[in-house]
């Protein structure tokens, strides 16, 4: 985890003009509005998740019944006691270990987040610089170099561009080492929740506030889901947007030799760069519905074996 800290302060090092500088910026801006954006939804939601169980209790305050409303359990479980006299209890105790184990989530997811986001924009400045690469900036204009003196500038810049993307690749491999098995954990785990949270809400005895929750807490799963397909597929874009960068700048204007250096670039990414689970899945926009199939499969399989 140190090593890809450090890849985070490398980055902004490395940097030349104040429009990578901007580049730069502009990702990291987005990475933390990712972050609290989906830090603020995870804790509000699991919070209010668990306070629907006091709807009952509150009608039976403000409209009282013959007879006392049955308990909505905050979670499915036995206490070994008395659920409607230590009601309260449970329910705090529910809150605080469900709030505990949404901060390890959004504390793995968040981190994700962020080390994508830095990819993202180290292969953004890799193709702002080779679509900038025969350019230099001379007062208001825009000229081409075409002297024989600058061939061995052409080769620094684009040797250096070369270094960064390389980098980027290395970067998003050790991303894609670290987190890999917890992202399997994860996606196993929402794909089983998901089919067995819709078998709960299609039971004939599930009451509307047990129906009401279950839905709530399935669309929580896939929209937890949703976002790390969202930064899978961004960082998919974002390695093949290279390859378009090159063929749209002025290549053909470098010399030979410089050439054969972004033939080098080009080839490495035919391959899209991607975020998977054990390379079993990989995230993305498509897979995501993949996602939703897949549960649906396994709910209709529980639900005929009932």
């Amino acid at each position: 985890m140190k090593v890809l800290i450090d890849q985070l302060f490398l980055g902004w090092n490395e940097l030349e003009t104040p429009e990578e500088y901007e580049i730069m910026k502009r990702y990291a801006e987005n990475s933390r509005r990712y972050s609290l954006g989906y830090s603020l939804y995870c804790f509000v939601s699991a919070f209010l998740f668990l306070c629907m169980s006091l709807i009952p209790p509150l009608l039976d305050i403000v409209l009282p019944l013959n007879e006392s409303r049955p308990v909505l359990s905050v979670h499915p479980g036995y206490y070994f006691v008395d659920e409607r006299k230590y009601f309260f209890y449970i329910f705090w105790h529910a809150v605080i270990a469900w709030e505990i184990a949404v901060t390890g989530i959004v504390a793995h997811d968040c981190l994700l987040l962020t080390y994508i986001e830095h990819i993202c924009s180290i292969f953004a400045i890799v193709g702002f610089r080779f679509e900038r690469v025969m350019y230099k900036h001379n007062e208001s204009t825009i000229k081409v170099l075409h002297s024989h003196d600058t061939n061995d500038t052409f080769r620094k810049r684009i040797a250096f561009s070369v270094y960064m993307h390389r980098k980027a690749l290395k970067f998003a491999q050790l991303v894609e080492d670290t987190f890999s098995l917890t992202l399997t954990i994860q996606i196993a785990l929402n794909t089983v929740m998901i089919s067995i949270t819709l078998l709960q809400i299609t039971q004939q005895n599930a009451s509307v506030f047990v129906v009401v929750r279950y839905i709530v807490y399935v669309l929580s799963q896939l929209i937890h889901i949703f976002c790390l397909s969202f930064e899978g597929q961004k960082l998919i874009d974002h390695s093949l947007q290279t390859r378009d960068k090159i063929y749209t700048s002025l290549w053909y204007e470098t010399p030979p030799k410089s050439q054969k250096m972004l033939l080098f670039v080009m080839q490495k990414t035919l391959q899209p760069i991607f975020l998977s689970a054990c390379k079993i899945y990989i995230f993305s926009m498509e897979n995501f519905t993949m996602v939703m199939q897949t549960s649906m499969s396994y709910f209709t399989v529980l639900a005929s074996l009932e």
